[in-house]
């Protein structure tokens, strides 16, 4: 494969022996290219994070240190989710720093959305850089940047891993996953071994809430953006839509509409539920959720979330729109 262009002509990763070649060959190449060195990964916990880790420690063992930021815009009880999931198999090769304030601080009165990837992007270098420091031995950064976040880079949206970086990281980049769709990342996640429940995970952007707290950021709203989602979540497992649906979540827009509570008028914010189908992230199609479980979700939205007096229902196919919305 270059190493630039992903071959048109390649086979795509559709079979379990195909995708046990491809975990054997970039073994090899990881193997190669880090030596002896150590290298630092950032684990959100997502599929792409996951299969990441998974491979580079089946390849180099404990030279991985994992670090899991919890940069204040993940959803409801994500840390703890990806700390309990990891612990046992990374121990003391997991790290957590919790930068929350940090984050959204560098984030506060940035309304576009390139600037928050940059910001973004470049203040987890910066964090990573700190806690390379307390270690010995760390020359390497790896990622897991997907094909499909090459793809938008060029001329649709940064990535907070795809130009987004600051030219000097100090690190060279490992990126094992990086010329993989989704459906190829999971089905390699498959031949890795990863359970079916972290292979199979709702995608989640690097920037996390940030750009689903459309425009300025700020604590209630992200908050009205993490509350919204858990709802959703919840529901979408209740009804069995979580086994159907490939991504869904909920956008709060800074926008206020007039609506009545109790007899009283109101001014807040509305609650946009976004729900695709897709198998590589390059396409996507919305899916047609049955209206008495959006009912049930509008319900629960408008009664728990503060701040929210609107639900509405994103029918955008990608392309036209893209999956997030911003």
């Amino acid at each position: 494969m270059n190493e630039n262009v992903r071959n048109p002509k390649m086979l795509r990763i559709n079979s379990k022996p195909l995708a046990e070649a491809f975990v054997e060959e970039q073994i090899e190449k990881i193997k190669e290219q880090v030596k002896d060195g150590r290298v630092l990964l950032g684990l959100s916990g997502g599929v792409d994070s996951s299969v990441c880790a998974a491979l580079l420690a089946k390849a180099i063992s404990d030279k991985l240190v994992c670090v899991h930021v919890n940069h204040g815009l993940l959803r409801k009880n994500e840390s703890e989710e990806v700390l309990g999931f990891f612990k046992n198999d990374l121990k003391d090769n997991l790290i957590y720093v919790d930068a929350s304030n940090e984050f959204l601080d560098a984030l506060k009165g940035v309304t576009d959305p390139e600037k928050k990837r940059k910001i973004i992007g470049e203040l987890f270098i910066k964090v990573f850089k700190r806690e390379a420091q307390k270690l010995e031995g760390i020359s390497f950064l790896a990622q897991g940047t997907i094909y499909s976040d090459v793809l938008e880079s060029q001329g649709v949206k940064a990535h907070h891993n795809v130009g987004g970086l600051p030219s000097e990281l100090g690190f060279e980049l490992v990126e094992p996953i990086k010329f993989l769709y989704k459906d190829e990342v999971r089905q390699v996640g498959e031949a890795l071994g990863l359970p079916h429940k972290m292979v199979h995970r709702q995608p989640f952007p690097g920037p996390g809430l940030s750009v689903r707290c459309i425009g300025a950021i700020t604590k209630d709203r992200l908050e009205a953006v993490r509350e919204s989602d858990a709802i959703l979540r919840e529901e979408f497992a209740l009804a069995g839509l979580d086994k159907k649906v490939w991504q869904y979540f909920t956008v709060v827009p800074p926008i206020k509409s007039t609506g009545i509570k109790k007899g009283k008028r109101t001014f807040e914010w509305p609650v946009i539920i976004r729900a695709v189908n897709s198998v590589d992230a390059v396409t996507a199609t919305i899916e047609k959720i049955p209206y008495e479980i959006l009912e049930k979700i509008r319900d629960r939205i408008l009664a728990e979330v503060k701040g929210v007096n609107r639900v509405l229902y994103d029918l955008s196919n990608k392309p036209g729109a893209t999956i997030e919305w911003e």
